[in-house]
């Protein structure tokens, strides 16, 4: 017999599927780096500029520094386009570009675009900073919320309802008790309760959250417009006189140049508010609790399997997150103006939303975002003051116009939770 030796089949060949170029954000950075060199440095202005490093009260004093903001923008647009070009060279090697990328770019932008603003004039570096964290305060809070009621599975629509009962109410017991410590818990609990409804219509009764949010904040809207007309408003020096917490100044850090008093010269809101997001980022992503938070915004049903109560879970998660959104109200009265006034929101809720979004779910990054949009506004208050050649129309809207171009950069990049705004139902 002849043996038949039968030649082995030729393997199949492997074929690599290469990740797709993303050229979104080298093109964003382009346009940034080529606005900074066309609008601030050809047509830019010649005129000195004083960046002002150190407050009035400062212990250590560091000198201005004179520029003329035509030179500074050539460079630092020049410096941003190296970036630009860097960024599409990684795009074109299908590798990340890095956050630092955005960073320095926005840097430059930012800079051109203030000594600009103030040729012939000052730029207060800690007047813009120190505005940008009280402003930030209420947004960052409400962000936290955000982020902690979508990580658990519920889209926390309710956020400026929250942000503005809060508000109401650290102003009214501030002022009725003479104690605005009290006030600053009133506020959270209102902030808790308001959660409290949301999480019964969702989670218990299965109504679609964003419908839920959107009547809270129309509900919370009417009566805290009522409650001005009827009871703030005719006796505001009985009902709406709280006044302001104190600004407590931390001994030596706050005497570091430049960012001392940003940091460590606040009102007790701004402090917890640097605690409450470390913690929420620890909880979230260090514990176990945080393990089975995120696991109902994953999967609710695999945490049901396991013997987790998916919706007990949810609804004291999401009132958890309302105590922190009321503590947010309570930095725009008690914790800033020192008053209550009709609709003080003013949005902020949506914007915390938006910081959700674009700090992709994470209190961290949703924090920086965050300081983002209190920058903006910052700036709006300065430009203002500086009178600056720009309609005040123009510059009122920079805080919205700021928070529509960072949603409309990383929409379609960024998935959150993929169980976030599905009730869930047992069996």
């Amino acid at each position: 017999m002849t043996a038949v030796t039968t030649a082995p089949a030729s393997a199949a060949p492997h074929t690599v599927t290469l990740p797709p170029r993303s050229w979104r954000t080298p093109i964003v950075l382009a346009v940034a780096a080529a606005l900074t060199l066309v609008l601030f440095g050809f047509l830019g202005r010649d005129e000195t500029t004083d960046l002002v490093w150190s407050g009035s009260g400062d212990a250590v004093v560091v000198p201005a520094t004179t520029v003329v903001p035509r030179v500074l923008a050539l460079v630092l647009g020049l410096v941003a386009l190296a970036v630009a070009a860097w960024a599409v060279f990684r795009a074109w090697k299908r590798q990340p570009v890095g956050i630092w990328a955005s960073i320095v770019v926005a840097i430059a932008f930012l800079f051109s675009l203030m000594t600009w603003v103030g040729a012939g004039n000052q730029v207060l570096i800690p007047f813009l900073l120190t505005n940008t964290v009280a402003l930030s305060t209420a947004i960052v809070l409400g962000a936290m919320a955000g982020v902690i009621g979508e990580r658990v599975g519920v889209v926390n629509i309710a956020i400026e309802a929250q942000l503005l009962g809060g508000a109401f109410t650290a102003a009214f017991v501030s002022s009725t008790t003479h104690n605005q410590i009290v006030g600053l818990v009133a506020a959270m609990v209102t902030g808790a309760l308001i959660s409290m409804v949301l999480a019964a219509f969702a989670i218990v009764y299965v109504v679609d959250q964003v419908i839920v949010g959107v009547v809270l904040i129309g509900l919370v809207t009417a009566v805290t417009r009522l409650l001005y007309a009827t009871v703030l408003g005719p006796d505001s020096g009985t009902f709406n006189n709280p006044g302001t917490l104190p600004k407590i100044r931390i001994p030596l850090l706050a005497d570091i140049p430049v960012l001392g008093s940003v940091l460590f010269e606040q009102r007790l809101t701004t402090y917890l508010m640097f605690l409450i997001v470390p913690a929420v980022w620890f909880v979230l992503f260090k514990t176990k609790v945080g393990l089975r938070v995120r696991a109902l915004g994953e999967h609710p049903q695999a945490a049901d399997t396991v013997g987790i109560d998916v919706n007990r879970w949810r609804f004291w998660t999401v009132t958890i997150a309302g105590l922190i959104a009321g503590l947010g109200g309570a930095a725009m009265t008690i914790g800033s103006v020192g008053a209550f006034v009709n609709e003080m929101s003013a949005g902020n809720g949506f914007i915390a939303l938006a910081a959700v979004i674009l700090g992709r779910w994470h209190p961290i990054y949703a924090a920086l975002a965050a300081l983002l949009f209190g920058f903006a506004s910052a700036f709006r208050i300065w430009t203002n003051q500086a009178g600056a050649a720009i309609p005040t129309d123009l510059i009122e809207m920079t805080p919205y116009v700021v928070t529509i171009l960072a949603v409309t950069l990383v929409a379609g990049r960024v998935v959150g939770p993929r169980a976030t705004g599905k009730p869930y139902i047992k069996g």
